[in-house]
């Protein structure tokens, strides 16, 4: 098995989050314009992005792999977060990407994406990879898509601000029993999109 803790991709550096990418987080979840499809997951304060950091350690230590932060090649501040992770008590790999808008339209979310299905994939290939997402946000489907995900279930979305709202799961296999009925029984759970 690779450690995936600090890895490159053709244009990105992939590393586990250190307390250093804390203000670099927060300006990234605290922004409005990363949050226009589901504006009630906006940070509103710093020590979220502080408790994701901590949570993102538990995660890396319990299963070997969890969210990175993501800078350019070249380094600088942090450009986003995703990864995949195990949801607490869940069957599957939660794929999440999110990037600063100032580096939308780049598909550098797919090339993280990748990146995290493989991780995935090597650290414990039997676990699926699902993503979650709002059907109104075709930026983010685009990116499941082209990574190889497929649609497995739409409902409403359980707990959105937004009684209207829409929640798609994707996964990179055709799901079992087990699965597709753990999925119906999570997928309304707001969460990450």
């Amino acid at each position: 098995m690779t450690d995936w803790r600090h890895i490159r991709t053709a244009r990105m550096r992939l590393d586990v989050a250190v307390e250093g990418d804390v203000d670099d987080l927060h300006a990234i979840h605290a922004d409005p314009a990363t949050w226009t499809h589901l504006p009630s997951g906006r940070h509103t304060s710093r020590e979220q992005a502080a408790a994701m950091v901590s949570a993102d350690r538990e995660q890396w230590a319990r299963h070997g792999l969890g969210y990175w932060s993501a800078r350019t090649i070249e380094g600088g501040p942090v450009i986003g977060r995703g990864g995949c992770a195990v949801p607490a008590h869940l069957p599957w790999w939660n794929l999440y990407y999110r990037l600063s808008p100032t580096v939308h339209g780049r598909g550098l979310a797919s090339e993280l994406a990748r990146a995290a299905i493989a991780a995935a994939h090597d650290v414990e290939p039997a676990r699926p990879v699902l993503a979650y997402l709002l059907e109104h946000n075709v930026s983010s489907r685009r990116t499941a898509e082209k990574v190889g995900l497929s649609l497995v279930w739409r409902g409403p979305d359980r707990g959105n601000p937004d009684a209207s709202a829409v929640r798609l799961v994707f996964t990179d296999r055709e799901p079992d029993a087990a699965l597709r009925a753990a999925i119906e029984t999570q997928c309304g759970i707001p969460g990450e999109s």
